[in-house]
């Protein structure tokens, strides 16, 4: 279980990486134009900072809560549901990362480009499937 969700971990995480070194690349060479030029509405960064908290802290929550909800009154959970709720933790939190790209093409500002970074370092962070982490959500939801 910890292996496939390791593997879905980079697989999700490793093309958000290369866009942002593609960003960085085109933003280097002068192939992006100045975004300040065409002067971007002003709700564009908070909504995309709201957006990526919504995404690496609230959406998890939800989803744990939705989980433990529907599985109150068992005994044990079955480790494919186990692992298919991992797997949408994971596609949820992991969408955050994908969003620095944006923000740096867009040139956000300082604030809001940190915090949409700070909020994709967490999600990296707290949802890496970890040996510890697995076991300690087995035991918690009873894993059969």
């Amino acid at each position: 279980m910890v292996a496939e969700l390791k593997k879905l971990y980079w697989l999700l995480l490793a093309p958000a990486i290369l866009l942002l070194v593609l960003a960085y690349g085109a933003k280097q060479l002068g192939w992006v134009p100045d975004p300040r030029s065409g002067s971007l509405p002003a709700f564009i960064a908070p909504s995309v900072f709201v957006a990526s908290i919504a995404l690496s802290v609230a959406m998890p929550v939800f989803l744990r809560s939705l989980f433990a909800h529907r599985r109150r009154h068992e005994k044990s959970v079955p480790e494919p549901e186990l692992l298919g709720f991992e797997r949408k933790l994971l596609f949820a939190a992991l969408a955050t990362p994908y969003l620095i790209p944006v923000a740096y093409l867009l040139d956000f500002p300082h604030f809001y480009f940190t915090a949409i970074v700070l909020t994709a370092l967490y999600a990296g962070y707290y949802f890496y499937p970890s040996p510890k982490r697995i076991q300690h959500e087995r035991r918690l939801f009873r894993v059969k």
